[in-house]
């Protein structure tokens, strides 16, 4: 009777940890089409048999910094949040191959009129960087910036915070990374020589926020270093046996859950257990890293605007 409570709690509290946003009804039936029909993850079929379409995830990185775990972690003072990484993951029909496409966080682009959760609409926002839909209008107005500028339609949204990306590194023993350059960034407390390194969580994060140790201190050497870790991420998960290790899989689930913002069509952990089983083929060998093709602004050298013709041509092949 207590382990079969104690597993009842442990259900319970990873399932509460988990925030959701109703972006489809918030959006309504203004947005591109579907190009393969994407079985749903919380359909009743799937519980048999997990869901084998096509499907396009909105990721994001959220820079928030009011929380005190956010700021032991480098957060700096500033309030409010914004994306700092943000990835159109596209897995492939068969869940075995999946695209992963970077935005720069710098891309001027038009930000489309948004609905707030208070009422009312933001207004239409021309050469804004891109990051500002998040900090303007939430998930909801970050996933209607995307799909304007990709007509790509995101059947799901995930966001992650810092303090749980660093938890989740941390709950799966640290990440290999090897680095093509030394990185020296005072900033983001973070210095390595190049070469391979073992990465605990706050240092996985240290990682992924350094800009201005790489390059020419702006976000595109970050983008690099961002894949890289999605990679070694994919490939620490497939190498860690969490379902014998009770322990360590509650820790990772209570890590990943407690700072996790998804869709309504993943908001649960029957959801996110049914679609991770749906990706249990698709490993770290199969994920192609790429940027959204950009130039630098001509009315802004510390920005950039999307590439054409290429990068109109990279959406529409994911299309």
């Amino acid at each position: 009777m207590v382990g079969v409570a104690a597993a009842g709690w442990a259900y319970w509290h990873l399932n509460d940890n988990i925030t959701s946003v109703d972006i489809n009804s918030a959006l309504g039936g203004d947005r591109p089409a579907r190009a393969v029909a994407a079985p749903s993850v919380s359909a009743p079929a799937a519980a048999a048999s997990p869901p084998t379409g096509s499907l396009n995830i909105l990721v994001l990185g959220s820079d928030s910094r009011s929380s005190k775990a956010d700021k032991a972690l480098g957060g700096g003072d500033s309030t409010g949040a914004r994306s700092d990484t943000a990835m159109v993951v596209h897995i492939e029909a068969g869940r075995t191959k999946a695209t992963v496409v970077s935005i720069p966080r710098d891309t001027l682009v038009t930000r489309p009129s948004c609905p707030l959760a208070s009422g009312g609409s933001t207004a239409v926002a021309h050469h804004t960087m891109f990051n500002s839909a998040y900090a303007v209008g939430g998930p909801v107005c970050a996933v209607k910036t995307v799909e304007s500028i990709t007509h790509v339609r995101m059947d799901h949204y995930v966001e992650i915070d810092f303090s749980g990306f660093a938890k989740l590194v941390d709950a799966l023993g640290g990440v290999d990374v090897t680095t093509d350059q030394d990185i020296d960034d005072n900033r983001s407390h973070l210095h390595l020589k190049a070469g391979a390194h073992h990465l605990d969580g706050t240092q996985a994060l240290a990682l992924a926020r350094t800009r201005h140790g790489i390059g020419d201190g702006s976000g595109l050497g970050r983008i690099g270093l961002q894949q890289k870790l999605v990679k070694a991420l994919l490939e620490q998960m497939a190498a860690t046996d969490l379902l014998t290790d009770p322990a360590g899989l509650y820790r990772a689930a209570d890590a990943v859950t407690a700072c996790l913002t998804t869709d309504t069509g993943l908001d649960s952990l029957s959801k996110l257990m049914r679609f991770g089983r749906s990706l249990k083929g698709l490993t770290a060998s199969h994920v192609t890293t790429v940027t959204m093709p950009v130039v630098t602004a001509p009315s802004d050298p510390n920005r950039v605007v999307a590439k054409e013709p290429a990068a109109s041509a990279l959406w529409a092949s994911l299309r």
